[in-house]
């Protein structure tokens, strides 16, 4: 019997939630601005600024994680109290495009006190267009403009083929710049991406709409703009600033349906059925 048989015949699936409640699942969004959190079973619990107190610090800054010891004290501080006693729970992160594997690792010190079984990571883009409920296409453009960053990103069959990135969001149109300067950024952004395309994905996936997110979707006049500058349509995805942790939400769902979740987790949903012997097979590392 192959590893994978043996994973299987020891571990049942675990239930939907609401239903599993000895479970316990956390999607996350650490923005520079806000961080929000989805606690499965009870939706979008979390919609607070990334500060620490005291001093009010942005352990968050253009995306990159600057204080991770004042920022996993926040995390614990505001999901922490929200999650059952002695819960171990399942995590999904979105992470910028662009931040890496030193990112995710950060990420993952970051939600450590919340004691998970298992936590995932998923590109900020790739969310969004879980979110925006993208079916298989052979191509998305991602326009994700943040308060303080801004990610245009090539999806091809869910995967990342090309992303570009500037410290550039809506919380500078308070300090200088305009709508008219970001449009401009974006657009810059998207002929790059169409310039080092050499499959035609880059500019199908414009002709068939690009998928703007982020609070920047929420401003008509820079809506209106991109529209103009990209001479192609602008799909807004529903509920644009939440739509990065609504993805990372349907993430979690799967996740939590799967196999995967029982075999790659320290902690075993209760509700996993018992190897003939009574006991569960040993856990397996969780490369997230």
């Amino acid at each position: 019997m192959t590893a994978v048989s043996r994973v299987r015949a020891g571990f049942g699936r675990h239930r939907p939630w609401p239903l599993c409640r000895q479970c316990c699942g956390v999607a996350l969004d650490l923005g520079s601005a806000r961080t929000r959190a989805w606690v499965a079973g009870r939706g979008l619990v979390v919609d607070v600024p990334t500060v620490t107190f005291p001093g009010a610090v942005y352990p968050v800054q253009r995306g990159t994680i600057v204080d991770l010891p004042g920022l996993a004290r926040m995390i614990d501080r505001v999901i922490g109290r929200r999650l059952p006693r002695h819960a171990r729970p399942l995590i999904v992160v979105t992470t910028p495009v662009l931040g890496g594997t030193r990112q995710r690792d950060t990420v993952r010190a970051a939600v450590r006190g919340l004691r998970p079984r298992g936590v995932l990571t998923i590109t900020g883009a790739r969310a969004v267009a879980l979110a925006a409920g993208a079916g298989p296409r052979r191509s998305r453009l991602v326009l994700d403009i943040g308060a303080h960053l801004t990610e245009v990103v090539l999806l091809a069959d869910g995967a990342v083929l090309d992303a570009r990135r500037t410290a550039l969001g809506t919380g500078d149109l308070d300090a200088g710049a305009t709508c008219a300067d970001m449009a401009e950024t974006v657009a810059a952004m998207v002929a790059s991406v169409l310039r080092q395309d050499r499959t035609g994905l880059a500019l199908e996936a414009l002709r068939s709409g690009a998928l703007l997110a982020g609070g920047g979707a929420l401003r008509p006049e820079l809506t209106s703009r991109l529209t103009g500058r990209l001479h192609g349509p602008v799909r807004i995805v529903p509920a644009p600033h939440t739509a990065a942790v609504r993805g990372a939400a349907r993430l979690l769902e799967a996740a939590h349906t799967h196999p995967w979740a029982a075999a790659a987790s320290d902690a075993p949903c209760p509700h996993q059925r018992l190897t003939p012997a009574g006991r569960r097979p040993p856990a397996g590392r969780n490369e997230g």
